[in-house]
């Protein structure tokens, strides 16, 4: 059933990028949103053994009509919890920009732990080896020296992936200080932090402030791949400020297993365009190809798909 599972969950990521597909470049970047939401839901209701509750959607009810938060998807023996990116980078993907993926992640029934009171965390991610080193109430220059120690490597080998943005102004100053090096992105916080956690990959350590949701699907991928990450609020303003104080979580380190900590977890991710963990979507007269990677907590194993869809037999792409 667990073997069954994942692949059931890659087909729904499959099911996603080939829909928002349709509408890559068109900078309409709901509309690709949408695509995706809707052949993930569609897809998801197809999984006869599940009964998945979204802790992890596209926001609210009244403001997300599909994949909310606190939906309920099935009604199998088969209890999860659900976390969803339909398309992580959909301002890639509108823009026919490379790196954009759909992504899902599940695990038993109460294991996923989604801190409400903060928009953002701060984060720190790596992979199997230096899962040990690493420890977010240090400096990031002392972090970057335990994990080159923990790989092997020197210093000036670490690769950072930072994502671009204004805030990050003094953690890149102080990486380049350090003597490591930084790659910029600029979405996609999610397929960074699974990169950095895979096994021969460029992208050694992720750093910085992103989406407190992002934290929580990169927790799950951790839990298959034995990497970690560890993350802290980073509140926005005041109100942010007071709830962390009022919820004892102001200087709280969250660790994989507090953002994720089912005994089962799965996670698919489906490239939507191509990007460096991903091929895209490459979609032709009589079909489509895709690239997936998808894992498994239980057994550790790390698949990637790659598979072609026969539109000629298979109804999987809604109308344009």
């Amino acid at each position: 059933m667990s073997r069954n599972m994942a692949i059931e969950l890659a087909r729904v990521t499959e099911a996603a990028a080939l829909a928002a597909s349709l509408h890559a470049g068109n900078g309409d970047k709901e509309m690709v949103d949408q695509a995706a939401v809707d052949a993930m839901r569609r897809t998801l209701q197809e999984i006869d053994e599940l009964e998945g509750l979204v802790v992890i959607g596209e926001g609210e009810k009244d403001a997300a009509p599909m994949l909310y938060n606190g939906e309920v998807i099935g009604s199998g023996p088969l209890k999860f919890d659900i976390a969803v990116d339909p398309i992580d980078g959909t301002t890639l993907m509108s823009k026919g920009l490379a790196g954009a993926i759909a992504v899902i992640a599940m695990s038993t029934r109460g294991s996923m732990n989604v801190p409400v009171e903060v928009f953002y965390m701060d984060k720190i991610a790596v992979g199997p080896a230096a899962k040990d080193a690493i420890d977010i109430n240090l400096s990031k220059t002392e972090n970057l020296q335990r994990i080159a120690k923990a790989l092997g490597k020197p210093i000036n080998e670490v690769t950072v992936v930072v994502l671009d943005r204004p805030r990050h102004a003094e953690l890149l100053q102080e990486i380049r200080d350090a003597g490591a090096r930084v790659k910029l992105i600029s979405d996609g916080d999610v397929a960074a932090g699974i990169q950095a956690s895979l096994p021969g990959s460029e992208i050694d350590v992720l750093m910085g402030i992103g989406g407190t949701p992002e934290g929580v699907i990169v927790a799950a991928a951790m839990r298959c791949t034995g990497g970690a990450i560890q993350c802290k609020p980073w509140p926005r303003d005041d109100a942010e400020r007071e709830k962390c104080i009022a919820m004892g979580s102001l200087d709280k380190v969250y660790t994989t297993e507090d953002l994720c900590g089912g005994e089962d977890v799965y996670f698919s991710a489906t490239g939507a365009t191509t990007g460096e963990m991903l091929k895209g979507v490459n979609v032709r007269a009589e079909g489509a190809s895709t690239h997936t990677v998808v894992m498994s907590s239980h057994s550790g194993t790390i698949r990637w798909i790659e598979s072609t869809h026969n539109f000629t037999r298979l109804d999987k792409m809604p109308p344009k």
